[in-house]
């Protein structure tokens, strides 16, 4: 049995993890990255507090010495199903089953200046370029005569309100409690605002109202400014423009507002729902297909009676279905009946700052908050990754973040066409 794989992230890696020395199963993984990343941590590699590595791990390492799997870096361009076949940028594969694990990207809802300007957090790319963007901006600032220009580069918007978007908002808050104004003395005296927007009435939409609550009050106490029923609808000339009619300031908006699954050549436009995400049975097999699957962001699964509108884009949900549909490959091979996905729901979390954290735990239904909850989504972030290595790696991060209040990671680092482009610019 071939098996070609679209994608590595949570749910293609767990899926091609559980075939692993399955002697009638040989499976190729694409991706367009020669790597694994830790997407609920981008947002720390964004802020400076971990390096890329430590998220992050190359898949040709990881498949080392694993006969039945294989890496092959390639962008799909189409695919060919009555020829079980899939086009590559570089090449062509030919497959039994396909698997879509290709996840989501970052929905701007049609507004394309926001697109051009706002600085997404949704790749390793992303937060590297926003941690570039941020201290360049800082240090613009320190030698900026004008009052107004300066506050422009200091004040940040965060547009989305749920995980990532409290997290980067509290993490930058920490930074500039604890940090910016310790570098950067000529700051002192400057006046800048972080500020959280979020068209719903609360934050955490997902979470339990305790934990909404909790968050915003943590956020506040932070000094970051939440501002909820609000959606950005423009952002240019350096003005974020609010629906409710007001706009502020800044050089610095960061989005983390949506996300919208990927259409691909050849499969056929039946086959999306909502969100551009494939419809699929109870078995991860896409709608009016024989042997195409999709699983995680990009999957639409509307057979599960405890979710029927579908599953949230989540780690564990991507996690889970590439766990069951390997077993579900393994089963055909037996001449086993396959099990139909159940998502199994082991709760929400979200970190704010240092020793401040919300989790909703479903069975038994309880709530924590402050250092317990900080607790917790350390730990389950640390066990989460995909290497002893980079569990290392952070946990040694982490600890000295957190002792110290600091770390000194915050380097801005370019490519020489970058620095050269830059220069030009001057």
């Amino acid at each position: 049995m071939e098996i070609v794989i679209i994608g590595g992230g949570f749910a293609g890696l767990n899926l091609a993890k559980e075939l692993l020395n399955q002697k009638d199963i040989r499976v190729t993984l694409v991706d367009k990255n020669n790597y694994n990343f830790f997407p609920p941590l981008i947002y720390q590699v964004a802020t400076a507090f971990l390096e890329p590595s430590s998220i992050s791990y190359p898949f040709r390492k990881f498949f080392a010495g694993k006969k039945n799997l294989q890496f092959r870096l390639g962008q799909l361009k189409a695919v060919v199903p009555e020829e079980n076949k899939v086009i590559l940028h570089n090449g062509e594969l030919t497959y039994d089953h396909l698997v879509f694990a290709t996840g989501a990207e970052t929905s701007y809802f049609g507004m394309d200046n926001v697109k051009k300007n706002a600085i997404p957090m949704k790749t390793l790319n992303d937060a590297i370029v926003m941690r570039n963007t941020i201290l360049k901006n800082l240090e613009k600032a320190a030698i900026c005569k004008d009052i107004r220009k300066r506050r422009e580069l200091l004040t940040i918007v965060v547009a989305g309100g749920g995980p990532t978007g409290v997290e980067v908002s509290g993490m930058f808050a920490e930074l500039k409690k604890n940090i910016f104004l310790k570098e950067y003395p000529e700051l002192a005296t400057a006046a800048s605002n972080i500020y959280l927007i979020d068209g719903g009435p609360a934050l955490l939409a997902p979470m339990s109202k305790a934990s909404q609550d909790d968050t915003y009050k943590a956020l506040t106490d932070l000094g970051v400014v939440v501002k909820l029923n609000t959606q950005v609808v423009d952002y240019k000339d350096d003005s974020v423009y609010l629906s409710t009619g007001e706009t502020i300031q800044t050089k610095n908006l960061i989005w983390a507002a949506g996300v919208s699954a990927m259409t691909f050549e050849g499969i056929p436009a039946e086959c999306y729902g909502r969100g551009k995400r494939m419809i699929t049975d109870a078995y991860n097999k896409v709608n009016g297909t024989k042997n195409i699957y999709a699983i995680g962001d990009t999957a639409l699964q509307l057979t599960d009676e405890a979710f029927p509108d579908g599953h949230p884009q989540v780690a564990q949900v991507a996690i889970q279905q590439g766990i069951n549909l390997a077993s579900n490959f393994k089963a055909t091979l037996k001449n086993k009946q396959q099990v139909p996905f159940k998502y199994n729901d082991k709760g929400s979390m979200a970190i704010i700052g240092k020793n401040k954290a919300v989790v909703d735990l479903p069975k038994p239904k309880m709530h924590f908050k402050g250092f317990i909850a900080w607790a917790i989504w350390l730990f389950i972030h640390l066990v989460s990754l995909i290497t002893y290595r980079n569990r290392i790696q952070t946990f040694f991060n982490w600890m000295i973040s957190y002792f110290a209040k600091d770390n000194s990671l915050r380097m801005i680092i370019r490519p020489d066409k970058a620095r050269r482009a830059e220069t030009k610019t001057v």
